[in-house]
């Protein structure tokens, strides 16, 4: 559940204090983010997320694109989501180029974490960790889409609302049991797919939007630094 204390500082800050100046310019991880199904990468959301968490890791880059049916101002509707691992992996590897020897880190927005977590599955990416901000696991006919889950084996964090019907988290619990990987589960408290909070649990709690968000990027923060850790 989200923390009701305020959060230490982001690791990647601490991090940054502790290391040689070459060891810390290596150790910044590459973030590559991607969209959601309805919106592109220019989004309010997206933009917002994309400052956030290239802050609190100290990020070398935070690379978003778009995928091609929303390129361009394009509004149509997205393919399956198999349909998009190929220019998910292309943009990877082109910031991979960009960035060598920087730990990478695939981050996504509901589509998007599911693609990131379809890409992170080929031998040939070194990922250290994926960050799924709102994984749609509940498929539209209420199938449980949870085959690219169960063969990962790279760290996974899942940051849900709790108010999230595309995520029932009693639906995403018995999936986290069966997965191989190493996982861990943030809940946002009133959160919907977007995380957005209800006025009232925000009156209730005395938090405002941006404290549950910057409290949920703080724990990202930590997670992918103890995941780049224990992979270096």
């Amino acid at each position: 559940m989200a923390a009701a204390a305020p959060p230490p500082p982001p690791p990647s800050k601490r991090q940054k204090k502790s290391h040689g100046d070459e060891d810390g310019k290596k150790s910044s991880p590459l973030i590559v983010f991607a969209h959601g199904a309805g919106a592109p990468s220019t989004s309010e959301w997206m933009v917002r997320w994309k400052e956030m968490l290239g802050e609190a890791l100290g990020a070398v880059e935070v690379v978003t694109f778009d995928y091609p049916y929303i390129a361009g101002g394009k509004r149509r509707a997205p393919p399956k989501a198999e349909k998009l691992v190929d220019h998910h992996h292309n943009v990877i590897k082109d910031a991979v180029k960009k960035h060598p020897g920087h730990p990478l880190i695939l981050v996504g927005k509901s589509m998007g974490s599911r693609v990131s977590c379809m890409v992170a599955t080929a031998e040939e990416l070194n990922v250290a960790a994926v960050i799924c901000l709102g994984y749609p696991l509940k498929g539209l006919k209420g199938a449980v889409r949870d085959e690219t889950l169960l063969q990962l084996r790279v760290p996974v964090m899942f940051v849900q609302g709790n108010k999230d019907g595309l995520c029932p988290l009693n639906m995403l619990a018995t999936v986290l049991k069966k997965m191989k990987s190493v996982n861990e589960l943030y809940v946002i408290d009133g959160g919907d797919h977007s995380f957005k909070i209800g006025k009232k649990i925000l009156q209730s709690t005395g938090r405002s939007q941006a404290e549950a968000e910057t409290e949920a990027v703080h724990a990202i923060a930590n997670f992918v630094m103890k995941s780049i850790e224990e992979t270096t």
